[in-house]
């Protein structure tokens, strides 16, 4: 890891040739939509096929990682600049075939696919090269013929994803190319296989294939701006180094959390628990947490999201006059599952990496910290005749006003932490008993508590809150729906546009994992 060695003079004519062969696929895409005018979606994603081919075997041309290394660095830079200049056209993103200008969303996926290339390279290459070819492989192979096929055959759209049109056309031949690239790499490099991997069955080699997909499928489907470009060949490096690298997982556990964590993102559609973002999103989290942490991981997790989406549905008449007040509904979107479970979803990545266990107490902390929040707007606005209070001058206020806390809701606060560190002491987490039972349920029962205040203190002095001139009323919504149907811009009253209620939601999911870690770290007893 992270070893550069000297570069070999043998290797430099390989280095030329592979510089050589994506300079020749830009000047190429250039040629073709230049020249005979080809729709600017092809063109750029000729260049992103060609580039993937290429990535994908200079690894097997080099004994050292120098000229790689180098590279992917000179590309990074060229890249970089082409943004800022547009010396080359066919690699700036533009709108798709029928698509108006307007909906062309800028794209930064020249810049970081040779960033994961580097980031790979740098981190896999001594023992791990045949990860960072697969991981390549799933991220430019499906991409590049999804969006083809999306832009020409693509005629049932996905709401509800992300910026970028998705159909389900595209999202079916991402999946299929995915597929297919991700289960031929992982049998030719079967000898190559060092750690748990090795010895797999055909049958489960197939079926970890037929997850990677699906996981690359949902990344590129939730993700605009080219983002996807990093983070497809992100999970697929990851998903695969915990299983062939540190043993941290098991294929089977895998297997099974994501089975589970797809059926669980489908009923949420069902039921209208989340949005087809937030299920996506889901989905995603879910793999990693069920499929890598375990029971003891996965109960805490479900114990939020179910107690909290069924309170959420409670009380629906009573709270209907505070849904135009709040940014968003009872149906979460990915917004809203990255806000409340991306801290989690980053503990557990750590954790699978580490093997700390004081990173679990920050797992429950922050479990606890969103289960709190919820707990305590839910009973909040649906306690008959509640009374609230500003938290920064106790001020009296309108129930449902952003930094409002009640006694009711704040109460509320602490028996849904509670119910966190309950989850966990049902699986017998081991770790909670050295701690102390007691002393654990204070710990996760004051970490939500305070993070609640923590997201009080935020709501009241950051978060953007707007007039809604159609109502007459303070909303946390940036636009308000006219009678005649069109969209009305709300005016700012105070805060910050760019603090919405998302990010409001990750301060207080990061102050309670901070403080349960800070105590446990400071304990000593891990």
């Amino acid at each position: 890891m992270l070893n550069i060695p000297l570069p070999l003079a043998p290797e430099f004519p390989a280095f030329l040739l592979s510089a050589g062969l994506l300079v020749l696929f830009i000047l190429l895409s250039e040629l073709l939509s230049g020249r005979f005018g080809l729709d600017a979606t092809v063109s750029r994603k000729i260049v992103h096929l060609g580039t993937g081919v290429v990535l994908f075997f200079v690894p097997s041309w080099f004994d050292s990682n120098f000229y790689p290394l180098l590279l992917a660095l000179l590309f990074l830079v060229l890249n970089t600049l082409n943004l800022s200049f547009g010396w080359f056209r066919s690699l700036l993103s533009g709108p798709g075939a029928g698509e108006p200008a307007s909906q062309a969303v800028r794209s930064y996926g020249s810049i970081l696919l040779p960033l994961a290339f580097l980031l790979g390279t740098l981190l896999l290459w001594d023992d791990h090269r045949w990860i960072l070819q697969t991981a390549v492989l799933a991220s430019t192979a499906g991409d590049s013929l999804a969006a083809l096929v999306g832009s020409a055959f693509g005629r049932h759209l996905i709401p509800d994803l992300t910026r970028n049109r998705k159909s389900l056309e595209g999202s079916a031949t991402m999946f299929g190319v995915s597929f297919a690239g991700i289960a031929l790499s992982l049998l030719f490099f079967q000898p190559s296989f060092t750690g748990g991997l090795q010895g797999a069955p055909l049958l489960t080699l197939l079926l970890l294939a037929l997850l990677l997909a699906l996981v690359s499928t949902a990344v590129e489907a939730l993700l605009s701006y080219g983002l996807d470009n990093f983070f497809i060949p992100f999970a697929t490096a990851y998903v695969l180094y915990l299983l062939d690298g540190n043993q941290a997982a098991t294929a089977s556990g895998l297997l099974g959390g994501g089975l589970f964590a797809f059926l669980l993102a489908v009923f949420s559609v069902k039921v209208r628990f989340l949005n087809n973002s937030g299920a996506t999103a889901t989905f995603l989290l879910g793999t990693t947490i069920f499929g890598v942490g375990g029971m003891l991981w996965t109960v805490p997790l479900l114990t939020f999201y179910l107690l909290s989406s069924v309170l959420s549905k409670l009380g629906r008449r009573r709270k209907a006059k505070f849904d135009l007040v709040f940014e968003k509904g009872s149906q979460r979107d990915a917004g809203q599952v990255y806000a409340n479970g991306g801290i989690a979803w980053i503990l557990m990545g750590v954790y699978s990496l580490t093997g700390n266990p004081a990173v679990f107490f920050a797992y429950l902390g922050t479990l606890a910290a969103v289960q709190a929040d919820t707990w305590a707007t839910e009973i909040g606005t649906m306690w008959p005749n509640p009374k609230a209070w500003l938290v920064t001058t106790l001020q009296p206020v309108a129930v449902g006003t952003s930094g409002g806390v009640s006694f009711p809701g704040t109460a509320g606060a602490f028996i849904g932490s509670l119910f966190i560190c309950l989850g966990a002491v049902a699986v017998g987490t081991p770790w909670l008993q050295e701690f102390g039972l007691l002393n654990s349920f204070l710990l996760v029962g004051f970490s939500g508590l305070l993070a609640s205040l923590v997201d009080s203190f935020f709501g009241a002095t950051l978060q953007a809150q707007y007039y809604d001139p159609i109502r007459e009323k303070v909303t946390e919504r940036t636009h308000s729906m006219a009678p005649d149907g069109s969209k009305v811009e709300n005016r700012l009253l105070k805060g910050y546009a760019l603090v919405n209620n998302d990010l409001v939601n990750t301060l207080c999911a990061l102050s309670g994992s901070g403080l349960a870690f800070l105590v446990i770290q400071n304990a000593g007893l891990f």
